[in-house]
């Protein structure tokens, strides 16, 4: 069943306070399509986005050419960049795309601004979602930077195929992305798994063959 605007802002801030009605007079339920480009690099930041249902995926693409997922903006989450550009009133380092078909809440900087300021509950919300989100950045950051990237390619694999026996239908580059890798690490180190039988090759799609072994190498530390 669809939610109206209010009855998610009722469910998000169940205290309803008055502070909040500035939200409720200013805020905007738009539905993104899978593909959109929610944002771009060099943008000006003029909303506050909260995923009510679906995926935003964050990225950047460095100066060699290689894209990056940074992370992703779920359900009942804010993204960090976003709320970050909106309070430094600076522009977009890092692209945002709607991965699935996405519902947000759109809210104009100076109903943020305003709302920020006279409403404890949203404030306590969105610092808590700052807070969250930039810890799951840092980890992002260090895993990227310091991770064995077998043990993370065994991570993403198992994560992908449920834990189990199946077949993933992804690329290397897009494997490549998620790991803030190049495409030709991630293949050299896919041969690497097929010659050991735990996967499969094949055209835009890996088969996880032995995902005991993967989930012992997705256990180590890095």
């Amino acid at each position: 069943m669809t939610q109206t605007t209010d009855e998610i802002l009722e469910r998000l801030f169940p205290t309803a306070e008055c502070g909040l009605e500035p939200l409720r007079q200013g805020v905007e339920k738009v539905c993104l399509p899978a593909g959109q480009v929610v944002f771009r690099r060099g943008d000006p930041c003029r909303n506050y986005l909260l995923v009510v249902q679906g995926s935003v995926r964050v990225q950047v693409l460095a100066a060699n050419g290689r894209e990056i997922t940074l992370y992703r903006v779920r359900d009942g989450q804010s993204c960090v960049i976003t709320t970050s550009c909106l309070i430094s009133v600076e522009s977009y380092p890092a692209e945002g795309v709607a991965e699935e078909e996405t519902t947000a809440l759109v809210v104009p900087q100076a109903v943020f601004d305003q709302a920020l300021g006279s409403s404890a509950e949203f404030r306590r919300f969105v610092f808590a979602n700052q807070g969250q989100r930039l810890g799951d950045l840092i980890q992002r950051v260090e895993d990227v930077v310091f991770g064995r990237i077998d043990v993370r390619l065994a991570r993403l694999l198992m994560a992908l195929s449920g834990r189990g026996a199946q077949s993933i239908a992804i690329t290397h580059q897009q494997l490549a992305s998620e790991l803030g890798s190049a495409r030709e690490v991630i293949s050299r180190q896919l041969k690497q798994f097929a010659g050991r039988g735990w996967v499969g090759i094949g055209r835009g799609a890996i088969d996880v063959k032995a995902p005991v072994a993967l989930d012992e190498l997705a256990r180590q530390s890095d």
